[in-house]
């Protein structure tokens, strides 16, 4: 399939691109692992393709008591970041290992998956597990939320018009803390179906669960994940 005609733009820096974002009917471009295949099919027909890709939201940072992960962070880069070689954020890295193949790792990011939000998606999950929190910028303000506030629908999100992901930050778990990512793939595809994340730590453990529901969800002491699904 070939997208239905589009306006293109690349935004110049930060300003730039959320001065774009705010014209009606535009959609940011990163990656373009997520947008461009649903472009293709027409499942999406923006009017303006705002490309982010050169904006300075790269990399992996640890400061003191969190990291930081720029929303423009690419998976290949997620599973080789020194800054997570650590137990606490094992589920960060095996996550990042196992999204699609060598070319999507490449292109693919983190910010882009997180405002597809697909309901099958491998890193809301991890993220939600380790209580991690979203900087959001729009031309009115920044704003932080949970990650487990975003998704709200399959994809769909808490994101306002024209507002974009700047940043993850997840803080840094007390010591002896551990966390694990893992799920089940399509035998013939090999594509995940389903997926669990789990932070263990001396203040207790916290579950979330991929692909059986509408959104991500965060498993409670003593819950049923079944019940999820009569919602």
């Amino acid at each position: 399939m070939i997208p239905a005609a589009v306006r293109y733009e690349r935004a110049t820096d930060l300003e730039h691109a959320l001065e774009l974002l705010g014209e009606e009917d535009a959609r940011a471009l990163a990656g373009g692992q997520s947008l461009l295949p649903v472009m293709k099919l027409r499942i999406a027909r923006p009017e303006l393709v705002v490309d982010i890709s050169r904006l300075p939201l790269h990399g992996v940072e640890r400061r003191r008591d969190e990291v930081r992960i720029g929303a423009l962070t690419t998976w290949d880069e997620l599973a080789s970041a020194p800054e997570l070689d650590h137990p606490a954020f094992a589920g960060i890295v095996e996550c990042a290992q196992g999204i699609g193949d060598l070319q999507v790792r490449n292109r693919g990011t983190i910010g882009g998956s997180l405002a597809h939000a697909d309901p099958a998606s491998d890193i809301p999950a991890v993220l939600i597990a380790l209580g991690a929190r979203l900087r959001l910028r729009s031309r009115e303000g920044e704003r932080v939320i949970q990650a487990s506030d975003l998704p709200v629908g399959p994809f769909l999100t808490a994101l306002g018009p024209g507002e974009l992901i700047t940043e993850i930050v997840v803080s840094i778990p007390p010591q002896g803390s551990g966390s694990a990512y893992v799920s089940v793939e399509h035998p013939a595809s090999g594509f995940a179906l389903a997926g669990a994340a789990a932070l263990i730590s001396p203040a207790g453990e916290s579950i979330a669960i991929t692909g059986i529901a509408a959104t991500p969800i965060l498993l409670t002491e003593g819950a049923d994940p079944s019940a999820a699904l009569a919602e």
